[in-house]
């Protein structure tokens, strides 16, 4: 009895901390409360397509010129495309919509949200959480039917927040603004760098693999320096790498943002994302442009479910600081392959690790694939950046609109013992 006691109360307090609630009521991963604008103003509370009244849309209060937009609306000759259900809202000029969540203070969460730009070219958003802010460009379309998924993430000072999209803009026409729908939000779960103690065991064990071939065969010095040598210690690196710890955090990209179930453009994680406010828990994107954050059950992914597009060639860089020991010898693999989004043609990932570089080619048939590659670098440092980059800019052959690129998955760092040098 002690036994079950002891499993429900573990299991409640799991449940606490996966879960936030709104309104007093608890809140699974997915959309907030009427997060999609399902539920709209009652005609008493409409101006034509303008909302009036702050608390006209249910679950969420309004401030500024607010439109309520009908999926085939039209603007001009443009006509309004909603991605999910049939209505969203326009923030006009210095606008904004928010919600109060009940969190857990001290927690990390993860915002993720469709917007869409109408008239303006460069329309950019505000999204905060107090004492949190972030300006989200949007002057890039990654998309060909108009809309993306952007995500933004932060820390709970308190145990009630107040999440607000907010569109600093100002234009000549105050109907000009974003489109925002579909607003989800999740706990994050940093992970941490692995134990010492068992990549240590990891670099004894190749350590002795090594010294054991070296005793086989008096030939293995001069072996092992040959490209031959080479493939096999790279393999033999690999088979290390799946039974060790990770030096680095969130390698495989399985910790991140909500990923709408019924869209198939992924997320985009927004450029300059400090480390730890970053959506992607682990990861910056020292960039000037997004990177992808992808599933697999809209794309191929070479790991597990989850991992990360190179959208924007080289303006699109992910990286991470890993602890390393000055002198001592490291690997670094990865995963590069497609999305199997029609990306097609000739990609180039390029890894750094400190002073380090390798260039990894991939011909894409956009139908899906990877290959593994691994750089080997002595540590110079007590701290080495990680970092990827696609060389080339691509875009979908279906469209010839949407940006895309090489997918990065599955990324290790092993901790490798200096094979003996023998006379």
């Amino acid at each position: 009895m002690r036994a079950v006691a002891f499993l429900l109360l573990l299991l409640c307090a799991t449940c606490h901390i996966a879960l936030s609630f709104t309104d007093g009521k608890w809140h699974f991963p997915g959309l907030l409360p009427n997060g999609n604008f399902e539920l709209g103003p009652k005609p008493s509370d409409m101006k034509g397509t303008e909302v009036i009244g702050p608390h006209a849309i249910p679950e969420w209060e309004t401030s500024g010129f607010i439109e309520y937009i009908k999926a085939g609306q039209k603007q001009g000759d443009m006509l309004l495309v909603v991605p999910e259900g049939a209505f969203a809202v326009r923030l006009g000029n210095e606008a904004s919509i928010k919600q109060r969540v009940k969190v857990i203070k001290g927690m990390y969460y993860s915002i993720t949200f469709s917007a869409a730009r109408t008239c303006a070219q460069e329309e950019r958003l505000n999204i905060s959480v107090a004492p949190d802010w972030g300006v989200l460009p949007m002057q890039t379309l990654y998309s060909s039917n108009g809309w993306d998924s952007y995500a933004w993430a932060f820390q709970a000072d308190y145990d009630v927040i107040e999440i607000v999209i907010h569109n600093p803009g100002v234009e000549e026409d105050p109907a000009c603004g974003p489109l925002i729908d579909s607003v989800a939000f999740r706990a994050l779960y940093p992970p941490r760098p692995s134990s010492r103690l068992k990549w240590l065991a990891v670099e004894d064990l190749a350590s002795m693999v090594t010294n054991r071939l070296y005793e086989v065969g008096q030939g293995w010095q001069k072996w092992h320096t040959s490209s031959m040598g080479s493939s096999f210690l790279e393999l033999l690196i690999f088979s290390c790498l799946d039974h060790a710890e990770n030096l680095l955090k969130n390698g495989g990209f399985e910790e991140g943002p909500y990923v709408f179930p019924n869209t198939s453009w992924g997320v985009l994680i927004p450029p300059n994302i400090e480390d730890d406010h970053s959506p992607l828990p682990g990861w910056m994107v020292e960039s000037l442009k997004a990177v992808k954050y992808i599933d697999s059950d809209h794309f191929s992914v070479p790991q597990e479910k989850r991992a990360v597009e190179l959208v924007a060639g080289k303006e699109s860089a992910i990286a991470q600081v890993a602890r390393t020991i000055p002198g001592k010898t490291y690997a670094l693999s990865f995963s590069v392959g497609d999305a199997s989004n029609s990306c097609e043609g000739s990609m180039v990932v390029e890894a750094f690790a400190g002073r380090d570089t390798i260039k990894v080619p991939y011909e894409s048939k956009g139908k899906g694939g990877f290959k593994r590659a691994v750089l080997r670098f002595v540590a110079v440092s007590n701290r080495t950046r990680i970092m990827f980059l696609s060389t080339f800019y691509t875009m979908r052959s279906d469209d010839y609109a949407s940006l895309c690129g090489p997918v990065l998955d599955d990324v290790k760092l092993l901790s490798l013992r200096t094979p003996p040098r023998h006379i």
